[in-house]
């Protein structure tokens, strides 16, 4: 721990010692995959297996790569015991190299995954920044980068968040958010300038009881954007707009060494949450506006971990895509890590961890299953339902960590 006194330009009320106190981790990765997949930076962050790609006889993307690397590394600074007028404040600022690399080629750089700062205060918590999405906050217990997405929200955003407690058991949360890295798709791919001309906020609202062993958590994702401000022509100003709402439920028990945890979402659209999920077009208006439809995603997981030294983890996930809420007239925009033709993909993850103080060891294996489909003459609800068939990934993938 690093401490510092701040002795000038401090009043009499405030606590004029702060805190600084760095953590990260050394991680290394190594990864076996026996398909072409759809996988993040370096090819750690894993989200679904491509489908068949047949070329006179043999699958393409059937095909086994190696992958290892230590570029998910990370650095972080806590910023405690500042006090101003009663209220506590405190900050985080937090990176990783998890960037400057495509593919396996490139040199990893370091980039921002959390900058924020807390004012707390009689019950009341205010976070201003950059950090994890309400809905993305619980994880299960896996070690693998992708923390179980696609199969529930995955996001870091720029925001205002509050939380206040209504006993010590029940707490309420309210969000206001803007898109950086995680963004929604559209016309111009994915992007943030969706949200930046719609001028409204993403809302997230929730509410959260603890008591014992217990957590839950329930809650609505609100989001509006324009995935459009002038026509093609970009000389005329368009009405196009599309509002979205996403409910989720979590759940959390804790007793000695075990542990279990579920959350499920059914999301409109979410791709800006690194769901499998986006929208459509489903009507041109005559002053040129376009009429937009979101796809509805079923996205669920369940964790269970038993031990400490020694811990045994079970991970499942189920995806199921139930197509647009209106037919489609125009083009479908879909999260770019996924594909519009994906009808459902389960996943399980068994692993083990093995803890000796700051050093982990784990060993995993991730089954990822997608069912694939085509587009026939009648999908006009965004489902493929026609040509249904299932590709399977099989990862072995392998953890090693030093904490401090």
């Amino acid at each position: 721990m690093l401490t510092l006194a701040f002795v000038t330009g401090v009043s009499a009320q405030d606590n004029a010692t702060v805190q600084l106190k760095p953590y990260g981790f050394i991680r290394n990765y190594l990864a076996i995959d026996s398909r072409e997949s759809v996988r993040g930076t370096d090819d750690f962050f894993f989200y679904m297996p491509k489908d068949v790609n047949m070329v006179g006889g043999t699958d393409l993307n059937k095909q086994t790569t190696v992958s290892y690397g230590a570029i998910s590394s990370r650095l972080g600074l806590d910023v405690l015991g500042y006090q101003v007028n009663g209220w506590n404040i405190s900050a985080r600022l937090e990176a990783d190299f998890y960037a400057g690399v495509s593919g396996v080629t490139g040199t990893a750089m370091m980039r921002l995954r959390q900058a924020y700062m807390t004012l707390a205060k009689d019950g009341m918590n205010l976070l201003v920044g950059q950090a994890w999405h309400p809905m993305a906050v619980d994880m299960p217990h896996i070690f693998s980068i992708n923390t179980g997405a696609p199969f529930g929200p995955f996001s870091r955003t720029p925001q205002l968040t509050m939380e206040g407690k209504m006993s010590d058991a029940v707490s309420l949360t309210a969000s206001l958010l803007w898109q950086m890295q995680f963004t929604s798709a559209g016309p111009s791919g994915a992007s943030a300038n969706y949200m930046k001309y719609s001028g409204i906020p993403e809302v997230f609202l929730g509410l959260n009881l603890k008591r014992g062993g217990f957590t839950g958590r329930v809650g609505v994702d609100f989001l509006s954007i324009r995935p459009r401000h002038l026509d093609a022509s970009g000389k005329v100003k368009v009405k196009d707009r599309i509002t979205t709402f996403s409910p989720y439920l979590y759940a959390e028990y804790t007793k000695g060494k075990f542990s279990a945890k579920a959350k499920t979402i059914f999301a409109q659209a979410g791709e800006h949450m690194n769901l499998n999920g986006g929208y459509g077009v489903s009507a041109v208006l005559s002053d040129g506006s376009w009429e937009y439809t979101p796809t509805r995603n079923s996205s669920t997981w369940v964790s269970f971990a038993y031990g400490k030294k020694v811990q045994a983890v079970l991970f499942g996930g189920y995806v199921r895509n139930f197509g647009t809420a209106k037919a489609l007239v125009g083009d479908l925009y879909f999260s770019k890590n996924s594909f519009s033709n994906m009808n459902r993909m389960y996943r399980i993850t068994p692993e083990l961890l093995f803890n000796w103080g700051t050093v982990s060891l784990g060993v995993e294996y991730e089954l990822t299953g997608v069912q694939y489909g085509t587009f026939g003459a009648k999908d006009v609800m965004g489902l493929a339902q026609t040509d249904l068939h299932w590709v399977s990934n099989h990862r072995f993938q392998a953890m090693l960590r030093y904490r401090f």
